[in-house]
């Protein structure tokens, strides 16, 4: 019986992960959840459910709202009362990240995960990580932390590559190929994507996500965000890594040999499969998600990356070559505009746009002595350096958007 802990249990993640436990309930036992604490309602089915004895909310006046909550659901139903350890406060996903598991799956959304992410490391439990922008922003903070095979990948492609590395030794791997759905915008120019809203690049053709990601799948920041994950997983070189479009989303990603073979992970688009993966690794979960149908016919296409519509992965690569605090920047920055778009305070075009504005800034500057403004390298990271970092990208992005559309 494995102790899981699911940090974000509330998002699209969270709730698949309590999906895929719920039919395997002699194999996995939830010890804890965390979440923002904007679901209260869910979070009390989700303690109900699962008799979950330790709860986390990073919103501190939600543990009354909680405790309520549970009282109502428990009344309909006609059970006692449960009375969690609640945490509350910005802390507590961290806390509860370090508490005794056997496995912690990281499903919060952005740089927040950072600090769980490291505190799981510390406590030496195995680290199912669907939060890549914590490995993104933390670089070589984070890889330095983790015992070998402790970071167990949750994201279909990189689940999909540790599948296929099996396939043969590292040192015979010749590249990586990444595969993108290419989002709602595929096969658009640059010109027809300037009056896209926040709507239009939340239809994704195959995925069902949540705001952020989907959002982050239209501009293909997303595959950046992979593409930096990849190269620190599986110590490989940004540049033996080549990105190409996959519109069906069956073959998740692909690894090249040096013999010239080409090993590929295929199945339906559906993250319970990864998930599974993540919780039993290296072991496989039968029945986990559907496969394949072989009965039809069917086509798999594949087509290259246009880097001039979408040049948000190239963006990410120049960081992840830059290292340091520079992908923490990439990041924050995104996030920040994210935000701005969908709030129609800037156009589509105009994330990418400052995105780039904000890693040169931070890149080419001394920083005027702005606290994270300076890029520091790898051989000076630390903790609060990224976090600094973190923060002035954030910020930065915010000024610039603040000027408007098209600015």
């Amino acid at each position: 019986m494995k102790k899981v802990i699911i940090l974000g249990s509330t998002g699209s993640i969270g709730t698949q992960t309590l999906e895929v436990i719920a039919s395997r309930r002699d194999q996995f036992e939830v010890a804890g959840i965390s979440a923002g604490g904007s679901d209260v309602g869910l979070l009390a089915q989700q303690v109900l459910d699962f008799s979950i004895p330790v709860v986390a909310i990073a919103r501190e006046d939600a543990a009354e709202e909680l405790m309520r909550a549970l009282a109502v659901q428990a009344g309909s139903r006609d059970v006692p009362v449960p009375n969690p350890q609640i945490l509350a406060g910005p802390e507590a996903s961290t806390q509860l990240a370090g508490m005794p598991a056997d496995v912690v799956c990281n499903a919060i959304t952005g740089a927040a995960g950072l600090r769980p992410t490291l505190a799981t490391l510390a406590a030496g439990t195995t680290l199912a990580l669907a939060n890549k922008e914590s490995l993104v922003i933390g670089g070589r903070l984070v890889t330095q932390a983790a015992a070998p095979g402790q970071i167990v990948a949750v994201d279909s492609e990189h689940s999909a590559f540790a599948q296929c590395l099996r396939g043969g030794g590292r040192n015979e791997v010749r590249r990586l190929i990444l595969t993108a759905s290419g989002g709602p915008f595929r096969g658009r120019d640059r010109e027809s994507l300037a009056d896209v809203t926040a709507p239009d690049a939340m239809k994704h053709p195959t995925w069902n996500m949540g705001r952020v990601i989907t959002i982050n799948s239209s501009t293909l920041v997303n595959k950046g965000l992979e593409l930096l994950e990849a190269a620190l997983l599986y110590d490989v070189d940004l540049d033996d890594i080549t990105v190409v479009v996959h519109p069906q989303s069956v073959v998740h990603s692909m690894v090249e040999f040096w013999d010239g073979a080409t090993i590929a992970q295929a199945s339906p688009p559906d993250m319970r499969l990864p998930i599974a993966l993540g919780l039993s690794w290296p072991d496989r979960i039968p029945d986990a998600a559907a496969g394949c149908d072989w009965s039809t016919a069917t086509q798999w296409t594949f087509e290259p990356l246009d880097n001039e519509t979408f040049g948000a992965v190239e963006l990410a690569r120049c960081s992840g070559k830059a290292s340091g605090t520079a992908p923490a920047v990439f990041n924050a920055a995104n996030e920040s505009c994210v935000d701005a778009f969908c709030e129609g305070r800037i156009g589509f075009l105009d994330i990418t746009d400052t995105i780039a504005a904000v890693l040169d800034e931070h890149l080419s500057g001394d920083g005027n002595g702005v606290p994270g403004a300076r890029h520091i390298g790898d051989e000076a990271l630390s903790l609060d350096a990224v976090l600094a970092a973190d923060s002035w990208g954030r910020r930065r992005a915010a000024e610039l958007c603040a000027r408007g559309r098209g600015q």
